[in-house]
């Protein structure tokens, strides 16, 4: 069997840039265990300002619009709603922030993100606000799992997904690549955290992080809008609602833990009583987010092996991300055009032969 490209994982990385190529008429086939990955665990949550300071996130301005478009053909061809655009009110946790934020309302290039500043205390139903609060623009999640269900139900109606364990010794590279009795113009990794046993990419600096998730029920009158208060809420529907995430680079596994639990429930507790009160814990999830030494994602091909290649690295940021990057990588593997980030900044550093 002949392909112009084998993707390594079905998480929102593997799914979008080959759904890409298949737009451009480019063969491919996806390698996936069928597990639950990072993606399918993450909120999805996309914020264009982040921070003490209330800093833009770099290239907001064009990777937003690419991924609220992008989400939305997605919605359009599969007929639903993948993109869920709320309102984030962002909790001030100390008069600093008050600052910032004020200094950010004055600036043009916040105008779009930053609206209303509300510095009355306690100005919300069941929330704690002493500091007040400021309402962000142009926030909102993806529904990932939704998302990868449906691009998986797509890709396996197309024959091009194998659901498999892949052993990197079964991948030929010379003469021709070939992986079993599939040759291939090339193999992209798309892996999340698993690349850091990769044999041909695992020398870049991947900074892996823990992450875990509560999912609860409630009972107490809370607004529709994305709560940001050094961890974050996101409302799913008028009973429930997601909690996270905690952040740990010690404890490099899927298992939760009482001590992530804990550490969440207590810092809902410290904005809402009431809501801590009526609530019950409905799912408590765990993955590893692919984070980076630079925090810039890892893109491009092999040093010596050209026709392997590394798409992966998105961390926190993969629902704003990746729909603006995977257009570029698939302009470089079609037209070998430049890839933003690409990996050739660390081949003096970090690869070694």
């Amino acid at each position: 069997m002949n392909t112009d490209f084998l993707i390594v994982g079905q998480g929102l990385a593997g799914s979008l840039l080959a759904w890409e190529l298949i737009k451009r008429n480019i063969k491919v086939i996806i390698i996936d265990t069928g597990q639950e990955n990072a993606s399918q665990i993450a909120a999805g949550l996309i914020n264009p300002i982040t921070g003490q300071r209330f800093v833009k996130s770099s290239g907001i301005d064009y990777l937003l619009p690419t991924a609220k478009n992008y989400y939305a053909d997605l919605g359009a061809v599969f007929k639903q709603s993948f993109y869920i655009e709320k309102i984030m009110l962002r909790l001030f946790n100390n008069p600093n922030e008050i600052e910032s934020a004020i200094k950010r309302l004055s600036q043009a290039e916040y105008q779009d993100y930053l609206a209303k500043l509300n510095l009355v205390s306690n100005s919300l139903k069941n929330i704690s606000t002493p500091f007040g609060l400021i309402e962000q623009r142009q926030t909102g999640y993806l529904l990932t799992k939704q998302l990868l269900t449906s691009l998986k139900e797509f890709f396996i109606s197309n024959q091009c997904y194998q659901q498999t364990t892949l052993d990197y010794k079964d991948i030929q590279i010379k003469p021709i690549l070939k992986w079993k009795d599939i040759t291939a113009k090339g193999i992209i990794f798309c892996e999340g955290y698993h690349s850091t046993d990769n044999p041909w990419f695992s020398w870049l600096p991947f900074q892996l992080v823990k992450g875990e998730i509560l999912t609860l029920s409630h009972s107490t009158s809370l607004m529709d809008n994305i709560l940001n208060f050094g961890n974050w809420l996101i409302p799913l529907d008028t009973q429930l609602f997601r909690i996270g995430a905690t952040f740990d680079r010690e404890n490099l596994d899927n298992i939760p833990t009482e001590f992530g639990k804990n550490s969440l429930l207590t810092s809902l507790q410290s904005i809402s009583h009431p809501l801590i009160k009526n609530s019950c814990l409905m799912g408590h999830q765990a993955n590893i987010r692919p984070c980076t030494l630079d925090k810039q994602p890892f893109i491009g091909h092999h040093p010596v092996h050209t026709q392997l290649s590394i798409f992966n690295g998105f961390g926190a940021k993969g629902s704003l991300q990746i729909p603006w990057y995977c257009q570029k990588f698939a302009e470089n593997l079609l037209k070998n055009t430049a890839i933003p980030t690409d990996i050739t900044r660390y081949y003096a550093t970090h690869f070694t032969t």
